[in-house]
């Protein structure tokens, strides 16, 4: 009954191109010269650029779908994410030798 409800309709062949969805983690690292430079810790070597945040987010989506497009045309293994990183972060004292030279 379904199948003669939508017949050869854009909602089947919409059905057809349904992926899973899956989520990674982004590393967004300042850059010098300004922007963010992207790393994803489950995808070692895989890494982009962006002139601003939001740039650079749609940059990573962009490098990360290849990239996993790119293993999965090598039939290698596509790593599947298991533990959330903790990033904080930790102050620490500087030896006076250090903040004599700043000043």
């Amino acid at each position: 009954m379904l199948k003669s409800a939508f017949g050869n309709s854009p909602i089947k062949d919409m059905a057809k191109k349904i992926h899973k969805i899956s989520s990674y983690f982004a590393v967004f690292d300042p850059a010098e010269e300004g922007g963010y430079n992207v790393s994803f810790p489950d995808f070692p070597g895989c890494f982009t650029f962006g002139r601003d945040f939001e740039e650079a987010k749609e940059k990573a989506k962009e490098m990360l779908e290849l990239w996993i497009e790119e293993l999965a045309e090598e039939n290698q293994n596509i790593p599947i994410k298991t533990t959330r990183p903790i990033i904080d972060e930790i102050q620490v004292s500087l030896p006076e030798k250090l903040i004599q030279s700043a000043c």
